[in-house]
């Protein structure tokens, strides 16, 4: 096999994907919301439910990854970094750069569908208050304690690192190359209608941080606090994803991948090629 070309900035290269691949990701992913919120007002055809917002996301990461996946690993989510870096080698001196482009890529997105979509937001809500915030960024659910939230939200990022480790596992029975971008979209999908409801499962600071603070610059005041209380908030969807991407990759780690043959013992299972190549890294 020969080896991909190498560009002249392959830094550049990558932080460039990650940006484009977690615009993508927001495009679909806070569009689809507004469309939700915003698209039924007053008189036209609803604008869609919960189920639009889940698949909606859902086929926003698939998207991303596409997008990214050849440069950059697609990460789009600051959780699947740190997890890669702790316990998959991921060059930690690339974390932070990786976090920048995920955050940028994430709050330019959030401008575009704040600009497009500012007609129909001001008709429903032309004070910009928390009734529309969640076009742009999670909050607790009605009667939801932070504690709760901060639990969902460890919860659901976990299971989102597990099932990508798993995916991406050259020795677990993975999804063709291809295919994988649609499994984590289904992942996605997944955890949407089971873990949406506690906190609008954010699972990635990235994409709760970058459109939140888009929405404080273009005129909701509160979009640092929860929704449903006085409580300041912006920070839960940033920590407790970091601490279930670990929770996440500790358990495949430790509960999987320590059991699993050796790349060199299966040759005949997963190509001479790749075999090699996993014997030789």
């Amino acid at each position: 096999m020969t080896s991909p070309p190498r560009t002249k900035y392959p830094l550049v290269g990558e932080l460039s994907a990650e940006f484009l691949g977690t615009a993508i990701l927001i495009l679909f992913g806070c569009g689809v919301v507004a469309q939700v919120v915003a698209g039924g007002f007053p008189d036209s055809v609803s604008g869609g439910d919960h189920n639009s917002i889940a698949w909606g996301w859902g086929l926003g990461v698939t998207m991303g990854v596409f997008v990214a996946g050849r440069l950059s690993g697609a990460h789009l989510n600051p959780a699947v970094t740190v997890a890669l870096a702790v316990f998959k080698g991921f060059d930690r001196r690339k974390v932070f750069p990786y976090f920048g482009a995920q955050f940028a890529g994430a709050f330019v997105a959030a401008l575009i569908v704040r600009f497009v979509y500012a007609d129909q937001i001001a008709a429903v809500d032309p004070d910009f208050t928390r009734a529309t915030q969640g076009i742009f960024s999670t909050s607790p659910g009605a009667g939801v304690s932070i504690m709760t939230a901060f639990a969902d939200q460890v919860v659901g990022t976990a299971i989102l690192v597990i099932v990508i480790f798993a995916v991406t596992n050259a020795v677990n029975n993975p999804p063709l190359a291809n295919m994988a971008p649609l499994i984590i979209g289904f992942l996605v999908v997944g955890i949407g209608m089971a873990w949406g409801t506690n906190a609008g499962y954010a699972i990635n600071p990235a994409r709760d941080f970058g459109p939140r603070l888009a929405s404080w610059l273009t005129g909701y005041g509160d979009a640092m606090y929860s929704a449903n209380g006085p409580e300041l908030y912006f920070w839960l969807p940033i920590i407790a994803p970091l601490v279930g991407g670990l929770v996440g990759g500790a358990l495949f780690v430790f509960g999987i991948e320590r059991y699993l043959p050796a790349a060199v013992e299966r040759p005949h299972e997963i190509g001479v090629s790749e075999a090699t190549e996993l014997a030789d890294s």
